[in-house]
């Protein structure tokens, strides 16, 4: 299901004229359409940890740049060493001065910025960052992803239907309309999505 027909579901469903186009179109409503798709997707890649969206990274010297699609850290196993030791978190800059000045033989890891650090030095050799991607949005091509719709065609990492159902309550609740049901049956489809996603039920 692609933006434009995902857009022409919630269109029918909320009583609104059918769109020829979304992302190229410059009638209100459609930009309307666009920016709500935006942020109803992005709702959805952000909550959840898609296998999808799920990602590695060789670190590759220090400090290492973030890749360009980095939303954030897969929890509990940010970063693995070569050796298969996982490396605790600082969460400080503080904290991390004086690891830095103290030293350990436990390798650990502070983010700043767009940038990741790692003591001791030796320890982020073959490194690997696991990371979930901000890129949700899918090209045509089936090659490209990125995080924000540009073309009609594009599509997204997960089922679409959320997509469609997370548009459907927030133009009502932008239009001042009753969105108590809709909400609900978003959340109760994004639920049952997620056990799909990680293989339960």
């Amino acid at each position: 299901m692609s933006l434009l027909t995902a857009t022409n579901e919630v269109a029918d469903l909320v009583s609104l004229d059918r769109f020829t186009a979304v992302a190229a179109s410059g009638g209100d409503d459609a930009r309307t359409m666009l920016a709500i798709a935006q942020e109803a997707g992005e709702e959805v890649a952000h909550r959840v940890d898609w296998n999808r969206l799920l990602k590695q990274a060789t670190i590759t010297g220090l400090p290492y740049t973030l890749p360009e699609d980095y939303h954030r850290p897969v929890a509990g196993s940010t970063i693995i060493t070569a050796l298969g030791v996982f490396v605790r978190p600082v969460t400080n800059s503080g904290e991390w001065a004086v690891m830095r000045y103290i030293g350990s033989d436990h390798p650990y890891f502070y983010r700043s910025g767009g940038t990741i650090d790692i003591v001791p030095e030796a320890a982020a050799a073959g490194a690997t960052l696991n990371y979930v991607s901000a890129h949700f949005v899918a090209k045509a091509n089936g090659a490209d992803f990125r995080a924000v719709f540009t073309s009609d065609d594009d599509t997204t990492v997960f089922n679409e239907d959320l997509l469609v159902r997370n548009m459907i309550w927030r133009w009502k609740r932008q239009k001042g309309l009753d969105y108590t049901d809709d909400l609900a049956e978003f959340e109760a489809m994004l639920k049952a999505e997620i056990n799909a996603d990680r293989g339960i039920g």
